[in-house]
């Protein structure tokens, strides 16, 4: 399941002018060396495929789970972030993910953790495009 993520900050990237994206974008907040991708096929793919807006359609970089059916990203933060939307673009087939589920302020999350209340869960349909 090639995986790859965007995330967005402040509000739609449509509505928001390109220079102020790439200045408001939780992806300059994220703290890459303590970002940790578990169960990923090839050891730091998960850090590629997560990509600023400029990178969102760059197909070669992406992550594929190992064994079991999750992935679990622990993505640290150097300051607080209100994310307003996230792009998981994935093939189109039935290795797309179905659901993402989202957990806050847990560091070092193991599958473990999974148990917890969660905050937020989403469906995710299949985007070839990052629209």
């Amino acid at each position: 399941m090639p995986l790859h993520c965007q995330m967005g900050g402040a509000t739609k990237w449509e509505e928001w002018p390109e220079q102020h994206s790439l200045a408001y974008s939780p992806y300059l907040l994220i703290d890459l060396e303590r970002l940790q991708c578990l169960n990923e096929s090839c050891k730091g793919s998960g850090l590629l495929a997560l990509k600023p807006q400029e990178e969102q359609t760059d197909g070669s970089k992406f992550v594929e789970k190992d064994a079991d059916e999750q992935l679990l990203f622990n993505i640290p933060f150097t300051g607080n972030v209100k994310l307003k939307g996230i792009i998981i673009m994935g093939e189109d087939d039935d290795s797309h993910p179905s659901e993402m589920r989202l957990f806050k302020n847990i560091p070092q999350m193991s599958f473990d953790d999974t148990d917890r209340e969660l905050d937020q869960t989403f469906s995710l349909n299949p985007d070839l495009t990052g629209n």
